[in-house]
């Protein structure tokens, strides 16, 4: 059975691939249309393969409410309510057109997370080539439902989900059409402390789901990302700001253009390391063969002379006799004679 793979935009994404880093825009944007777009430069610039958005307005993600089912307590929103945060974090739907206008401009993948059917529409009448479906949404059958009916390439983020959940996830999708299915490993904590990741479950979700699988990662830093493309990982999804000193919701845990030029680099460099099982000689090792070591004579001999051990040692470079010969060699002649430091060649042996 052939590796699953998705494709998005033209490009193929899959265990035999190099790994598909997502830059998500999400809030990073603080109001400001003319930073979203730098966004997207900064991403393109550090290689990201993807800008993703996140398609919402506050009445259509939750209820104008200051209720305490409605309060948000902890982390870096703490003290407010849900609509209050995304009626600020939410992106303009009129900024929608523009973003991916630029996207398309620059060569950079342009799609996003909707989060009802009307932003599926939205999304549906710009062109997206793909959709995600956000952790907290991967409870939402009709709205994947929704977005599988598009028939486009999807991918859902399983932060909270336990493996019923996601596969209820994953056979709404595959219900409803959707024949290109991705699913990522997630921690929804923002950020996310590494040793919550248990990155050993993603070779699971691959072997147990048969799916693209890969990480949306809420860490401070790439080493969990890279980590991740070692076990299997074929997509990398991380948020992405321009200054994490921004003030945003979700500058604080996001990724600035080093750091994520750094993501591109070392997940794709990570990835080739892995290769394949082969233990011959690689070209990089071919000049090096002749410091291996091997058999040398330590003293002069004449021919006839018996070889003793005080007469042969193992020493580097390589160009005499593998050491493993060694006891084949004592107590035989040479059949010439034979000058100290010069290598032990069969042909000098009777």
């Amino acid at each position: 059975m052939s590796d699953p793979h998705i494709v998005i935009d033209e490009r193929r994404i899959g265990a035999d691939e190099l790994p598909y880093v997502i830059a998500e825009l999400s809030a990073n944007h603080n109001g400001k249309l003319e930073t979203a777009l730098k966004i997207i430069d900064e991403a393109k610039q550090a290689g990201a393969d993807a800008v993703k958005l996140q398609t919402y307005r506050p009445d259509t993600i939750t209820l104008d409410c200051d209720s305490e089912d409605f309060q948000i307590h902890g982390g870096p929103w703490d003290g407010r309510t849900l609509y209050e945060l995304y009626e600020e974090a939410h992106m303009p739907w009129e900024w929608h057109k523009p973003l991916f206008d630029h996207a398309r401009k620059l060569g950079v993948t342009i799609f996003s997370s909707p989060f009802d059917t009307t932003a599926v529409d939205l999304l549906e009448d710009l062109g997206a080539p793909a959709y995600k479906i956000a952790s907290f949404e991967a409870v939402d059958l009709p709205l994947i439902e929704y977005v599988a009916s598009t028939g486009k390439p999807m991918i859902i983020s399983t932060g909270m989900a336990d493996a019923e959940e996601i596969q209820e996830a994953i056979d709404a999708a595959r219900g409803a059409g959707c024949e290109q299915l991705a699913i990522l490993h997630c921690v929804s904590g923002y950020p996310a402390p590494a040793e919550d990741y248990n990155l050993r479950t993603i070779p699971d979700m691959i072997d147990r789901f048969g799916l693209v699988t890969g990480l949306s990662d809420h860490t401070l830093d790439n080493t969990t990302a890279i980590t991740s493309v070692a076990l299997g990982a074929s997509v990398i999804e991380k948020h992405f700001t321009l200054d994490r000193n921004g003030g945003g919701p979700d500058d604080s845990f996001s990724l600035e253009p080093p750091e994520l030029a750094a993501l591109c680099r070392d997940s794709k460099t990570a990835w080739q390391a892995l290769g394949k099982v082969d233990y011959g000689r690689k070209s990089s090792e071919q000049g090096n063969v002749k410091f291996r070591r091997s058999l040398y004579f330590v003293k002069d001999l004449k021919a006839g002379d018996v070889i003793t051990e005080d007469a042969v040692r193992s020493v580097r470079p390589g160009f005499g006799v593998e050491p493993k010969h060694i006891n084949d060699i004592l107590g035989r002649k040479v059949v010439r004679d034979i000058r100290r430091r010069t290598a032990v060649r069969k042909v000098d042996i009777s």
